[in-house]
């Protein structure tokens, strides 16, 4: 299959799917490396393609209703427990955890997409960073963290507040990242 064709197919793959499709799943798909949908990516984000790169693979961005309700909170926690235990918060009060920024002294804004809605979701991303033994993004921050959050309203983003601030977890709310 010429390279083009191929990435023509995976753009169409990637519309289809609610879920995000990972880099092997896609090489198979395909019969070519996971290298080569890599390069495939970098290919279709230089054309102009908004293809996010999220723990869970690759997606493309879904349209989004405009009453969305964003938010972007600081949060501190150590050690993989804590992490489990504030995410799990969020996604039991209906957020889209969209990603993790730290903000660290040296090396600047760095920042992960995570795409997690749900406690599977969760319990997914745990699973890798515990079997991968990697440390979370915060670690290089003493534990301080930003989320952007998307939420079905104000009053579950205040419920999933109070709940955070109880555990200790809540540093402030962030007005641009």
């Amino acid at each position: 299959m010429l390279s083009e064709k191929r990435r023509q197919r995976i753009l169409e793959m990637l519309k289809m799917e609610e879920e995000a499709v990972t880099g092997g799943a896609l090489a198979k798909a395909f019969d070519v490396s996971r290298q080569v949908i890599v390069q495939d990516i970098a290919v279709l984000r230089a054309q102009g393609y908004d293809i996010l790169a999220t723990a869970n693979g690759y997606m493309l961005p879904k349209p989004q209703p405009s009453d969305r309700y964003l938010k972007a909170i600081a949060c501190r926690h150590m050690g993989y427990e804590e992490m489990e235990e504030e995410l799990t918060i969020m996604v039991d009060m209906g957020a889209k955890i969209l990603d993790v920024v730290v903000d660290h002294p040296v090396y600047g804004k760095i920042s992960r997409n995570l795409m997690i809605c749900s406690r599977m979701d969760v319990q997914d991303f745990m699973h890798k960073v515990k079997t991968q033994r990697a440390e979370p993004l915060s670690s290089l921050t003493g534990g301080e963290h930003i989320h952007h959050l998307e939420l079905p309203s104000e009053r579950a983003y205040k419920r999933m507040m109070e709940t955070l601030v109880e555990k200790g977890f809540f540093l402030r709310e962030v007005t641009a990242t």
